[in-house]
């Protein structure tokens, strides 16, 4: 019997009473009742059957009268209307609500006990009953089903399903999860999905969505600021120019041709108007470089120095080549939940360099890793192959890739009359 309740709130009652019914227990066992029984002896006697009593003159108690008097009853009423013998459940009863004799006050133990057992039973009925508020509270909505409705891959994938094409999964399957919208990734691809709850999920999979809708780029509209001058971290300083000063040496001794196009000195005032012009907050490592070197510059028929194949932007560059890519793009495709770094290009970024061929080097503003978005119409944050996650970090590797002869990803340096060239490599 017990396995066929279900209801947490019946076993809830069920579990109430029988601490009640413990709490009873104890109580009255803690009592003892008194030796004998108060009060004055029964009356003896009653009507229908009046008591011998000695009156004056006769020694015996009066008889009814022989003949009926009004309101009196006769022996013949008293033995027809006498109750008959009481039954169990009216014995029950009333020794259940007769009134019982006082008994002796509990003693100090026996109420610390019942005072101790309470509260465990109090805490308990507590405790019970928070865990089904929370319960409810959090599980109230029930199990949820997440459908796939289309596979592609990531523009960064070497492999895989090529790009995306919105092509539908087959309505049968379906992908358990606890939250979303989300992406699940099944090997080189990825699978877009959505919550449906369990009575949507229980008919036929509905079709594919339609394509969303562009929406205006919020971060290419940016709202008018103030230019403010930001402190800069001098720890931050130190391990930017120490890197710079390593890549300085090598091109110094290597390639002097390269040397001679890094640019001079920034203005922290043009940094920060930049940043209110475009909306955003330049991270502090690229700041301090921009400080140390404002970009590269063409010097005769020497290519600017630059990272993997780009050339260094200074801040004017900087903030040109963003107005005009948001010009060029300055749409979201937000409700396909794959967010601002799958897209060829977003207000967040910074293109902090190019490669002459509409290819750029981007930091994301808010991730502050680096990226790359190309001509073609993809954004990638693994350039080169590899992940960077910050612009102090792309300064770092190249420093190491011209000391020790390697590589940043597959992009190798080398030097052609003085100037330094960028290879691409198999991995």
């Amino acid at each position: 019997m017990l396995r066929l309740i279900t209801s947490r709130r019946v076993w809830l009652a069920l579990a109430a009473g029988a601490l009640a019914a413990v709490v009873v227990v104890v109580v009255r066992r803690g009592r003892r009742p008194e030796d004998g029984p108060r009060g004055d002896s029964p009356v003896k006697g009653a009507i229908g059957s009046p008591a011998k009593e000695t009156a004056s003159g006769t020694g015996h108690a009066p008889r009814w009268p022989p003949a009926p008097l009004l309101g009196v009853p006769t022996e013949e009423d008293l033995r027809r209307y006498a109750p008959g013998p009481p039954s169990a459940f009216r014995s029950a009863v009333e020794q259940t609500f007769a009134p019982r004799p006082p008994r002796e006050p509990l003693d100090g133990a026996v109420r610390s006990r019942l005072v101790r057992w309470g509260a465990v039973g109090v805490g308990l009925c507590l405790l019970a009953f928070g865990t089904q508020v929370l319960e409810n509270a959090v599980f109230s909505e029930g199990t949820r089903t997440v459908e796939g409705i289309a596979l592609w891959s990531p523009p960064d994938a070497k492999d895989g399903c090529g790009p995306r094409t919105g092509q539908a999964l087959e309505p049968e399957i379906r992908y358990s999860a606890e939250e979303g919208p989300m992406i699940r990734a099944t090997g080189p691809c990825l699978v877009d999905v959505v919550v449906v709850p369990d009575s949507v999920a229980a008919d036929p999979a509905p079709p594919p969505a339609e394509s969303p809708a562009a929406v205006p780029d919020a971060d290419c509209r940016p709202q008018v600021r103030v230019p403010r001058v930001r402190a800069i971290d001098p720890g931050v300083t130190r391990a930017v120019n120490h890197q710079w000063r390593r890549i300085e040496r090598w091109l110094a001794a290597n390639a002097p041709e390269s040397l001679r196009t890094l640019g001079r000195p920034a203005r922290a005032r043009t940094i920060a108007v930049a940043e209110a012009q475009m909306g955003l907050r330049f991270p502090d490592d690229l700041r301090a470089s921009l400080l140390r070197h404002d970009g590269a510059r063409v010097v005769g028929d020497t290519w600017p120095f630059g990272f993997i194949g780009n050339r260094n932007q200074g801040v004017r560059g900087i903030r040109d080549t963003w107005r005009r890519l948001c010009g060029t793009d300055g749409e979201d495709i937000g409700a396909t939940g794959i967010g601002s770094r799958a897209e060829w290009w977003d207000g967040r970024m910074i293109p902090f360099g190019a490669n002459g061929s509409g290819d750029h080097l981007v930091i994301d503003s808010v991730a502050r890793d680096v990226g790359r978005t190309d001509h073609e119409g993809q954004m990638s944050f693994t350039p080169g192959g590899i992940r960077i996650r910050s612009y102090y970090g792309l300064l770092k590797a190249t420093a190491n890739a011209l000391e020790t002869g390697g590589s940043v990803g597959h992009w190798k340096p080398a030097v052609t009359d003085g100037e330094l060239d960028w290879d691409v490599v198999e991995s």
